[in-house]
């Protein structure tokens, strides 16, 4: 092993457990975010992943000692992703870093030693990954003592290669099930869905809530008991808002009430402000995004991401940041539990309408979640703007329009209200296209972004 014997670190305070929303959860995941929330508190989350154990735990334990309520990241390696076990071998053995940890590749003796002191009810640790095979980082980190994970059919296919969306379906699955047959109780697997993420940027969110929630579903119909939907902060604050309530509204009313959920802000995805002050400006508006619509947990971005890998500093700082504007932002009344009767604002929004048709367009379908997806993209009643994979059809378009919000100018065979549609004449030129995906970081890094507050 690289970098010597991992010594273990002192524990910080444990959390205990939480109450779901239909159950008291065991020590997991869902239960430290859902203790942080009852507290008051946001949970932070850097993106993080070292090759070399030494450096990978070293990441690890500066995250958990960070001045925020934090959960921890393994992030994965391409190579593991893409299931290349031969590359991923080859350049551990010529001392070639990869871009992330290659948990299916170093044994599991060695992930537990990292993990050892570290990883457990007062500091969880999830695997990232970005794979439409996940089988075997399923298997690599359920014997390494894990149990929370993320991604989805969709989320993990469309925007990362060319997989078939049924062959994905069908590995996402298996390893929904495996996951939930590896880990042993009292602890409660974790899958957290990438689906409102989306190519990063462009997708308007009635869309991006809608495969939230749809991937969750899916996660459901295939054992899993605890589950987070994810958004990523787009290009209005007052429409994330209006997005992430409804996720929360959705969740509430289509999720089985045993089932223990929260909803996870991404800070933006797209094209991110090339200056320090404009960075920070974006990662603290979406902390202020993530306390007001009732978000429970934020994963973060740093000031280096528009120019490189960010050191564990740079994470470090970011989290910190994100966690002290959380403090200073005024929560709603009464707080934001994932079953609080709805802000007026979020209740019957253009968003929540849009969202709530595409997924009983989708559920109507056929009743399982899998087959409703593959049939409903193979029917273009899903349809993700300026996404090139072989089974979105691509005849969806939309733009930014004069108050920042993101809308459709052709929603294709989608059942979208015509209502909600621009029309052609709104459409995206080249030019118009360019100018829409550098549009927020232009905004910040010249300070122009301008009060967030609704």
């Amino acid at each position: 092993m690289s970098g010597g014997t991992l010594a273990p670190a002192p524990r910080r305070g444990a959390t205990g457990t939480a109450e779901a929303p239909g159950a008291p959860l065991a020590p997991s995941f869902g239960a430290f975010v859902a203790a942080a929330a009852a507290d008051g508190r946001l949970v932070v989350q850097p993106r993080m992943g070292f090759s070399d154990p030494a450096a990978m735990r070293t990441g690890l334990e500066r995250t958990r000692a960070a001045a925020a309520t934090t959960v921890g990241t393994l992030t994965i390696d391409s190579y593991t992703r893409v299931g290349d076990a031969a590359a991923a071998r080859a350049s551990l053995a010529e001392g070639v870093p990869l871009n992330g940890y290659p948990i299916a590749t170093h044994p599991a003796a060695l992930t537990r030693e990292l993990l050892s002191g570290l990883s457990g009810p007062a500091f969880p640790v999830q695997v990232r990954h970005g794979s439409s095979r996940p089988e075997a980082i399923i298997r690599a980190l359920a014997a390494a003592g894990l149990d929370a994970t993320e991604g989805g059919p969709v989320s993990y296919c469309l925007p990362y290669g060319r997989t078939p969306l049924a062959e994905s379906v069908e590995n996402w699955a298996r390893g929904c099930e495996l996951l939930a047959s590896l880990v042993p109780e009292p602890r409660v697997p974790h899958v957290e869905t990438f689906g409102g993420c989306m190519l990063g940027q462009l997708c308007p969110p009635g869309l991006l809530v809608a495969l939230s929630l749809l991937e969750g579903l899916f996660f459901v119909r295939h054992g899993i008991r605890s589950v987070s939907l994810s958004y990523a902060q787009q290009t209005d604050p007052v429409q994330d808002e209006e997005a992430v309530r409804a996720l929360r509204r959705l969740a509430a009313e289509f999720l089985p009430p045993e089932v223990d959920r929260h909803v996870v802000l991404y800070t933006y995805m797209g094209v991110f402000p090339r200056t320090a002050h404009g960075a920070t400006r974006l990662l603290e508006a979406s902390a202020r995004i993530a306390v007001r619509a009732g978000a429970h947990r934020l994963i973060v971005k740093t000031a280096a991401e528009a120019h490189r890998i960010p050191t564990v500093d740079e994470n470090v700082r970011a989290l910190e940041t994100a966690a002290s504007t959380a403090v200073l932002t005024e929560r709603p009344p009464g707080g934001a539990g994932p079953d609080r009767p709805e802000d007026p604002r979020g209740a019957d929004s253009e968003v929540y309408a849009e969202a709530r048709a595409l997924v009983e367009a989708v559920l109507d379908l056929d009743g399982d979640p899998g087959r409703a997806l593959r049939t409903a993209f193979a029917r273009g009643h899903l349809d993700v703007p300026f996404c090139l994979h072989p089974d979105n059809a691509g005849r969806s378009r939309s733009f930014v329009d004069d108050r920042g919000r993101l809308r459709w100018s052709d929603a294709g065979r989608m059942p979208v209200a015509s209502s909600l549609v621009a029309g052609a004449r709104s459409a995206l030129t080249s030019d118009g296209l360019l100018a829409a995906l550098h549009g927020v970081a232009g905004r910040f890094d010249h300070g122009l972004d301008g009060p967030d507050t609704p």
